[in-house]
């Protein structure tokens, strides 16, 4: 393997930044303004703008995707045990923590990475209110059958959307399904305000209760109705956001042709295959590929590999959430109980996804993938 290094590393995402001179009339409108924060013109503009592209009737802005998943359940009064993934980023089970709530994790189908229908209504006990279930990498959940058990046994979904904004199944957005889906901006996500969250609600009363609790409580000037927290969004980061709408089409356009180019180079490789999706429509918010025991190295080596090139993919999500320390003395995080989350967390690799990755560097990320098992056959003969 050479050891000479690109001029410039190729990191697994980058935020999408339109033109600078297309962001400083937001700017100045602001300053002009004088209205930094709370529910703004922009806070505003961008919650309508957001509704109607995603096809959505309520959504509020928050300032991050985690204090989101917090409020969503202290929002539907959530307590107890409440079933969720242990294959996906540490926020999902630690915004159960935060709301003094038991995580109880269940296994993952090995196909899609998301939760197993059929482990999680083996896990339901009289403690039990609710389901947090992840669209990992934007792939759908088995809405359906999640429904099916959380109706028969009287459960709140609430769904980690955070990699799903403008994912579609046949009817529509995904986020319409459950009581909750909640989203991240994040500046890695597809659609991003810096930093930034939202919490999909399916009525106007629901709605009302989020923004009072992301606004510590307050009705008005004098009365606060519940402890809430400060999980406002600002008019800069709206303002942001405004923008990235208007390019989001286009955004969404080019992942989607890197993510075709990908498949093409990258199949027929032994030990190397991708995840399936469900989905109607797409956004192609990672390219996750598994690496198993037919490939000639393992997942580690090949990121290695990858890495003296100047190739940073990503191990997401690894290891499992149930191996952290803050969880992994609970019966449910034991990994005897997880073979499939483990399995994904060992053989996961996200390679670079962006828009502005060049069709010659997903060229050269495959050929790097492609070489080792070429290099390993040669080898061998």
């Amino acid at each position: 393997m050479s050891e000479r290094q690109p001029e410039s590393p190729v990191y697994v995402t980058q935020p999408y930044l339109p033109p600078l001179e297309e962001f400083l009339p937001y700017l100045k409108d602001i300053w002009d303004r004088k209205i930094l924060t709370n529910n703004g013109p922009c806070h505003q503009e961008l919650e309508s703008r957001l509704q109607e592209y995603l096809g959505l009737p309520h959504i509020s802005l928050f300032a991050n995707g985690t204090i989101a998943l917090v409020t969503a359940l202290q929002a539907l009064r959530i307590t107890g045990e409440v079933i969720t993934t242990p294959y996906s980023f540490v926020a999902t089970a630690h915004s159960l923590l935060w709301n003094g709530i038991k995580p109880v994790f269940v296994d993952i189908d090995p196909a899609t990475l998301n939760l197993d229908p059929a482990q999680v209504e083996a896990a339901i006990t009289p403690q039990t209110t609710a389901i947090l279930p992840v669209h990992c990498y934007g792939h759908p959940c088995d809405v359906a059958a999640i429904q099916d058990i959380a109706d028969n046994y009287g459960l709140r979904v609430i769904y980690d959307a955070a990699h799903a904004f403008g994912v579609c199944d046949e009817e529509g957005s995904l986020l319409r399904h459950g009581d909750l889906s909640v989203l991240s901006f994040h500046a890695t996500k597809v659609f991003n305000t810096f930093e930034g969250g939202a919490i999909v609600s399916p009525d106007a009363r629901t709605k009302r209760r989020i923004d009072h609790l992301k606004n510590f409580g307050f009705v008005d000037e004098v009365t606060v109705v519940a402890p809430g927290i400060n999980g406002k969004m600002s008019e800069i980061n709206a303002a942001f956001g405004l923008l990235q709408l208007q390019h989001i089409d286009k955004v969404i356009a080019r992942r989607a042709e890197i993510h075709g180019r990908y498949r093409q180079l990258l199949s027929g490789i032994p030990g190397i295959s991708l995840v399936q999706s469900q989905a109607h429509r797409h956004n192609h918010a990672y390219f996750p590929i598994l690496v198993d025991e037919n490939y000639p190295i393992s997942r580690d080596a090949l990121y290695d590999h990858l890495k003296l090139h100047g190739v940073h993919g990503r191990r997401y999500f690894h290891p499992p959430i149930s191996s952290f320390p803050m969880y992994k003395a609970l019966p449910s995080a034991q990994a005897q109980n997880l073979p499939n989350a483990h399995r994904a967390s060992a053989s996961i690799l996200c390679l670079p996804m962006y828009p502005a990755l060049e069709d010659g560097t997903v060229e050269r990320v495959a050929s790097l993938i492609r070489d080792v098992g070429a290099g390993a056959v040669a080898a061998a003969a």
